[in-house]
């Protein structure tokens, strides 16, 4: 695979031959009949050369001006501030041809003005998407927002970006995770940059917790290497061994001035958890009963209580965890339990997901086919929008 400038140069041939294809059937200027048929093989051979030597220079200029719009940074800028001194700038024709070869060239590999195009950042996608994908979620889906695009936009952050999703399954954590990498990287979930840990698959084992550690050390400082931006997903994170999330610590502390200085990587590390979905789902009942519109509800009447119901957590190191104690987290966000007509609009979309065509009624049958919860209520899906896609095939034809 072509990795750098020098392996461009057999890439250059078609700008070659569309910036000399006007010259090397003609004589040079000013040859004489007696110098184009001096003979030495062939006719013109004089002319050739020269027409040879022009080509040579003309190619090496073509391999500067595409190694500067691939690899911003390694830019020789002697080469090209002697080429627009000289008076020397592409043909129209050779120019489109840079143009096509850049962007065919940026396909499969990593180049653009930013210096590393497996990064994106797309923030307005990544707020459409939290708007018009997110049901029901109106608080997960501001602070996320705000949060990681604050971040990001930081030159050089003191720390990495922890947020921790906490909620009922179903209400939309790992699909938040998900709109994440698929905005902030071009390969989503598949990018070099993003990696994903699942406490019960990755870590399954208590008494290998010390190979795990290192292991996972390993492969956040590899990736670390790799990506001047990175995120990080633990899902499960209830469920990670204490020992594990020790083995944190060192990538979520603050940094020194001088080491900030000397470093512009950022990180940005997800924990996904049900842990205290509960309390969430008691303090929105409490409010909603109080006579509170569920987008009334804001961040300060939960982060309180859910903060309180995980350090209180008995069956979980997470609330005991150092992340917890030394404030690492920079945001418990909370993910309120869905209602009936979120979980119409989860059906419309698997609907739509599929390209498939539905009725009202499909999605209220869909809708009622859920369990909710409290008994006396029946205001909460019991398991959010979980297993919608699956259902929608009772109505297929």
């Amino acid at each position: 695979m072509l990795c750098g400038p020098r392996h461009l140069l057999w890439l250059c041939l078609p700008l070659l031959l569309a910036g000399t294809s006007g010259q090397l059937g003609a004589s040079r200027p000013g040859a004489g009949a007696e110098e184009e048929d001096s003979g030495r093989g062939w006719p013109g051979v004089r002319g050739l050369r020269e027409q040879l030597r022009e080509a040579t220079a003309l190619s090496k200029r073509y391999l500067s001006l595409l190694s500067c719009r691939i690899w911003p940074g390694k830019c020789e800028e002697d080469a090209a501030a002697s080429a627009q001194s000289q008076g020397w700038s592409l043909p129209l024709l050779g120019q489109q041809y840079l143009d096509i070869l850049t962007t065919w060239y940026c396909t499969f590999q990593d180049c653009c003005d930013s210096g590393d195009c497996r990064i994106s950042n797309n923030f307005s996608g990544l707020e459409a998407d939290l708007k018009g994908r997110l049901h029901g979620q109106h608080l997960a889906g501001e602070l996320v927002l705000r949060t990681v695009r604050g971040y990001l936009e930081l030159p050089r952050p003191d720390k990495a970006l922890v947020l921790s999703f906490h909620g009922w399954s179903g209400t939309g954590k790992n699909f938040v995770a998900r709109m994440l990498a698929e905005n902030l990287y071009r390969d989503g979930l598949n990018s070099d940059c993003v990696q994903v840990f699942i406490a019960t698959l990755h870590f399954p084992h208590p008494k290998y917790v010390d190979l795990y550690k290192e292991k996972l050390a390993d492969q956040i400082r590899k990736t670390q290497e790799r990506c001047r931006q990175t995120l990080f997903i633990f899902d499960e994170a209830e469920k990670l061994h204490p020992g594990l999330l020790e083995a944190l610590r060192p990538y979520l502390e603050r940094q020194a001035p001088e080491a900030r200085r000397a470093n512009s990587r950022k990180t940005i590390i997800l924990f996904l958890s049900n842990l205290g979905g509960k309390v969430v789902n008691e303090v929105v009942l409490n409010l909603l009963k109080a006579g509170w519109s569920r987008e009334e509800i804001t961040i300060e009447h939960l982060e309180p209580h859910l903060q309180a119901e995980i350090v209180a957590s008995t069956d979980s190191g997470f609330g005991n965890s150092c992340m917890v104690k030394e404030n690492l987290i920079d945001f418990f966000v909370p993910f309120l339990p869905l209602e009936y007509r979120h979980v119409r609009l989860c059906a419309r979309d698997a609907f739509l997901g599929q390209e498939l065509l539905y009725t009202e009624e499909a999605l209220d049958e869909i809708a009622k086919m859920m369990t909710y919860v409290p008994k006396e209520e029946q205001l909460f899906s019991s398991q959010g929008c979980k297993s919608i896609s699956q259902r929608i095939n009772y109505f297929l034809p």
